[in-house]
């Protein structure tokens, strides 16, 4: 099995995870081809904590939960969630003083 970019694991993994997410499906059912490893690990981690991200999710947004959410939306949320807690991504802070 080959590897992907992080960038493309992430999309795949939000592909996969709507799909979960709308038809109630079993995750990965409806996905076609080969599934790279960190695509289904992340996957996996977000349908794991989903309902725990959603309350974080909800609990941040002002008058408005995470099920009103468009499911693209809700996915790209809780993937950015799961890798931040899991510390998977990495990060830089920007600074615009010199």
């Amino acid at each position: 099995m080959s590897t992907i970019s992080r960038r493309e694991a992430r999309r795949a993994a939000v592909f996969m995870l709507f799909q979960w997410d709308v038809t109630g499906r079993p995750l990965g059912s409806l996905y076609e081809g080969e599934v790279d490893p960190y695509t289904l690990q992340l996957a996996d981690a977000v349908t794991e904590h989903a309902a725990a991200l959603d309350d974080r999710i909800t609990s941040a947004s002002d008058d408005w939960t995470a099920d009103r959410l468009g499911a693209v939306e809700r996915n790209v949320l809780r993937v950015a969630l799961e890798e931040l807690d899991e510390g998977r991504c990495r990060w830089r802070s920007f600074s615009t003083r010199r």
